[in-house]
């Protein structure tokens, strides 16, 4: 099985599926490394800082997304570490897991349908168009 695991959340309902997936992936093996990563979508991020006059709150706002995500690892006995990121996501992702050699990459779908899809993408059809490892995307 997988030892490098790579979970990509955003703390949407898909995402903490995901994290299910990646503690069970990563329950079944002792030494397996499972790495979360937060990428803040850098143009969105700019438009909430022009908002919010007070960053410490917005990162706040920004760790609370993680929370229930973290809270699916520790009910399944599965530690892992936290990496937050800045950019475009499906990018960012598949630098990181290109980086740090991970052997599967874990990430929510967000059930857009065929012609949304079409037109807006998707950042796990990004991630899965590009990644070099295998893709697990969760519905």
């Amino acid at each position: 099985m997988y030892k490098r695991i790579l979970l990509a959340a955003d703390g949407s309902p898909h995402a903490i599926r995901a994290a299910e997936q990646a503690a069970r992936l990563a329950g079944l093996r002792p030494d397996a490394e499972l790495t979360v990563l937060y990428v803040i979508d850098s143009t969105r991020s700019k438009s909430d800082q022009l908002r919010s006059l007070d960053l410490e709150a917005l990162a706040e706002q920004r760790a609370d997304r993680l929370l229930p995500i973290e809270e699916v690892l520790k009910e399944a006995g599965v530690t892992g570490r936290t990496v937050v990121l800045e950019g475009d996501p499906g990018t960012a992702i598949v630098s990181y897991a290109k980086e740090h050699k991970m052997e599967v990459v874990l990430i929510g779908s967000r059930g857009l349908n065929p012609f949304q899809e079409f037109v807006l993408g998707s950042v796990s059809h990004k991630v899965a168009s590009r990644a070099a490892c295998p893709v697990l995307i969760v519905k």
